[in-house]
């Protein structure tokens, strides 16, 4: 085996041929499974629309993705985009999810939606919270007068987690506004249910 002039390694077949390596793909931490909404449809009840659109764990597979499809701009209205740790249903009947809650921030533009759903993404994906297994995924939802981004966590009791996750979510997708955390619990009970945390 030598190196070429570019310092890729190249093995000489019995053929005669020179062949290349294929690089190997950038492995993520851990799987991760987009998921599509569209609750556009009169009367269909909440979730009977949900479907796994794509799992992956590369970097390669991530942007092949995001370039090809999931931006929430190209989304119809009343759609949502999830991407959630593989194994784990956007749902709030989902075992990992059922006692927890979820961070929330408005946007009137689109342009500013795709670009914190972006930030967010990598986030995940890249590993860069500081309490990673208490994160379930992340929703963006396209909505007529106002878009929704919503960062859905696993223990909504643990103030001291949230509130470090909250922190660090508003830094990566760069708000000055207050975000607020909702429990899920609460937003079973009441369609506009009051936030227990906000940084």
């Amino acid at each position: 085996m030598a190196a070429n002039e570019a310092g890729i390694e190249v093995t000489a077949p019995t053929t005669g041929e020179l062949v290349t390596e294929q690089p190997q793909p950038h492995k993520l931490e851990r799987k991760w499974t987009f998921w599509f909404d569209n609750q556009s449809k009169q009367g269909a009840a909440w979730g009977t629309c949900l479907r796994k659109v794509y799992s992956f764990d590369t970097v390669e597979e991530f942007w092949c993705l995001y370039e090809q499809v999931f931006k929430p701009s190209k989304l119809p209205g009343n759609a949502d985009f999830h991407l959630f740790k593989d194994g784990i249903e956007p749902k709030w009947e989902d075992p990992v999810c059922a006692s927890g809650g979820k961070w929330s921030v408005t946007s009137s533009r689109k342009a500013d939606l795709d670009t914190m759903w972006l930030e967010t993404l990598m986030a995940l994906i890249g590993e860069q919270f500081d309490e990673p297994d208490e994160i379930c995924g992340v929703v963006a939802s396209v909505r007529q007068r106002q878009d929704k981004l919503a960062l859905w966590t696993k223990a909504a009791a643990n103030e001291a987690a949230q509130m470090s996750i909250g922190r660090k979510w508003k830094e990566i997708i760069d708000v000055n506004d207050k975000i607020t955390y909702s429990f899920h619990d609460d937003s079973k009970r009441e369609r506009n249910a009051k936030s227990r945390y906000n940084v």
